[in-house]
């Protein structure tokens, strides 16, 4: 019996329980170092990522909960104290996991939250003062580096609705192209920070006038005899250009956009050109499994081969992630199985990101589907049990897959379910060419038929004619575009 499709089957990757709420393992099969992981990041982006691993990977949480509790006495905010017990003690209440109170772990410091709200409190009573009086004096330049100065001690306390409108508001006082470049900069931190994609290309966009203008002044004032390099200039741009591809990445992989931010990701430059972002917003491995991933879910062999591994750039990122590059290998040499495997072992290591975990499931499904019309391309039938060799998996479950990318129209063939064999659909090249020709003919023929009637409505004069001014009108423009 052979079939087409299966009408409500559920397809083998359809994520368990545990794994829809990203609660993740951390054991041999899924090997997993904090202490290395964490020591990449600094700043806010090392507490989020804490913060996280809490949440995905409970048997990490008492250990990521005493490196959380010491990074937040090396930033401002004394009520990440309570993000991070609250997102502990999420964790604690599921039935699966059995994890002490955090009373009997780490206690919270409260002389050292007192002093850092008064400290906070005296230092924004001075910002605000300075701002007043800057205001009240006029003196623009001023105003702008107050409200520029009241948004980073905002985004450091952690009130990032308060950031945002200083920053924004900073941007009227800007009186140089490099001032808005520097605003649209902070912008850009603060919402990557936020993980807010949705407004990364306006402020990309408003980014990249600002350094085109900036690049313009500076050329200009070369022609008119300064003496500044243009190779300080270029690296200058390189190192802004790079942050920018890295926000536009991270908005098209916001967006589901896989290719768009695969390209973005192997087109940024080393890690140098990123300045103070590496550690503070990202780590070097990052680019390597963002840039990995999102390339082998969307691009063909060929652009991978040429834009990834052929790339010397990107390849200084994969040294940060080895297992990267025997991903590549494998899936360019069509060992599936291998890249399955790979992807399984490393998937706690892809779920603890908290830019790419929301879309591990759709990549992963991607890659798979891909793999599997790779491998059946050069067949015209072949065994299932053939094909679960191949990708480890069961006769039946290599069916179901199958015949999902038979629906989706990913494969063009059929399924002889009684026997366990996959068949190419035969297509007829000459019935094609046949069906084109018949299409194009009739298109033609239709043309024609339009264009003898108009002639003949001419001959009859029953064509309706545009008033004298309209007509006086396309002559003038005849005229101007013969002269």
């Amino acid at each position: 019996m052979e079939i087409d499709y299966i009408e409500n089957e559920v397809s083998i990757l359809q994520p368990p329980a545990a794994q829809r709420r990203r609660i993740r393992p951390v054991d041999d099969a899924h090997p997993f170092d904090l202490d290395a992981y964490i020591s990449g990041y600094s700043g806010r982006t090392a507490l989020d990522r804490l913060v996280h691993i809490i949440s995905t990977c409970p048997t990490l949480a008492p250990q990521a909960l005493k490196l959380a509790f010491a990074q937040i006495e090396e930033l401002r905010d004394p009520t990440l104290y309570q993000t991070v017990m609250n997102a502990y003690d999420a964790v604690a209440d599921l039935p699966e996991v059995q994890l002490p109170p955090t009373s009997e772990l780490y206690p919270v410091n409260t002389v050292w939250c007192e002093e850092v709200t008064k400290k906070n409190q005296a230092e924004r009573t001075k910002l605000e003062v300075e701002l007043k009086t800057y205001s009240n004096n006029m003196i623009k330049e001023s105003i702008r580096m107050g409200h520029r100065d009241l948004g980073d001690f905002y985004r450091a306390t952690g009130d990032y609705t308060q950031a945002l409108k200083h920053y924004t508001k900073s941007r009227e006082f800007c009186s140089t192209s490099q001032h808005v470049l520097d605003m649209c900069l902070s912008v850009l931190e603060l919402v990557i920070e936020q993980r807010n994609y949705s407004h990364i290309s306006s402020y990309v966009f408003k980014a990249e006038g600002a350094l085109d203008t900036a690049n313009a002044a500076a050329a200009s004032n070369s022609t008119a005899g300064s003496a500044a390099p243009p190779p300080k200039r270029s690296a200058e741009r390189d190192q802004v250009q790079s942050k920018l591809d890295f926000a536009m990445a991270l908005f098209h992989l916001g967006q589901a956009n896989y290719e768009k931010a695969a390209q973005l990701f192997l087109k940024i430059g080393p890690p140098d050109s990123l300045g103070d972002w590496i550690g503070k917003l990202v780590a070097p491995g990052d680019f390597a499994v963002y840039g990995t991933l999102c390339a082998l879910a969307s691009m063909s062999r060929s652009a991978i081969k040429s834009q990834l591994t052929g790339n010397a750039i990107f390849s200084a990122y994969i040294e940060q992630e080895p297992y990267v590059r025997d991903l590549t290998q494998s899936y360019l040499s069509s060992d599936f199985k291998n890249v399955l495997e790979l992807l399984e072992r490393y998937s706690t290591r892809h779920y603890v990101d908290i830019h790419i975990y929301s879309h591990v499931y759709d990549l992963t499904n991607l890659i798979r589907n891909v793999a599997v019309v790779l491998y059946f391309q050069p067949f015209q039938t072949i065994r299932l049990d053939r094909m679960s060799a191949a990708f480890g998996w069961t006769v039946d479950e290599v069916e179901k897959e199958v015949v999902a990318l038979i629906q989706s129209g990913q494969i063009q063939g059929r399924v002889d379910s009684q026997n366990k064999i996959l068949k190419a659909r035969k297509v007829d090249h000459r019935a094609e060419l046949f069906a084109r020709a018949i299409k194009t003919a009739a298109e033609i023929q239709s043309t024609n038929r339009k264009l003898l009637l108009r002639m003949r409505l001419q001959q009859a004069d029953l064509v309706v004619k545009p008033p004298k001014s309209r007509r006086e009108q396309d002559r003038a423009a005849e005229l101007l575009q013969v002269d």
